[in-house]
């Protein structure tokens, strides 16, 4: 079993930053794809950025130029930089990864709780 534990949401003003960090543990595991998602009232979970174990990044055309998702293999653990945040990036964000656990090939995937980031105009 794997745990994340996320933080780093809150209250902004447009315009401004915040950094948002996702850390997991447990044993026996190795995570592969690391990634970020979102969900605004009244509407679907979307992806915004996810990063694979070597570091090649995809971002949503949204984000693009404002958010960077970046990773520590050594301390299981993804960032997600939010710059020049806008009033429609207010949304749960949660974490999302794709591990092996010991020695089996199956990935599968552990979620976040979520963290509010609120961004007002």
């Amino acid at each position: 079993q794997v745990e994340l534990v996320e933080s780093g949401g809150g209250l902004v003003q447009a315009g401004g930053s915040l950094r948002l960090s996702c850390a997991a543990s447990g044993s026996t595991f190795r995570v592969y794809v690391m990634g970020w998602f979102r969900q605004a009232p009244g509407k679907q979970r979307e992806l915004v950025a996810r990063i694979s174990r070597g570091g090649t990044t995809h971002y949503a055309d949204s984000v693009k130029g404002r958010f960077t998702i970046s990773r520590d293999n050594a301390k299981n653990t993804v960032y997600l930089q939010m710059n020049s945040l806008e009033f429609e990036d207010t949304a749960v964000y949660y974490c999302k990864i794709e591990v092996t656990h010991g020695g089996y090939s199956k990935l599968v995937d552990y979620w976040g709780q979520g963290t509010q980031v609120t961004v007002s105009s």
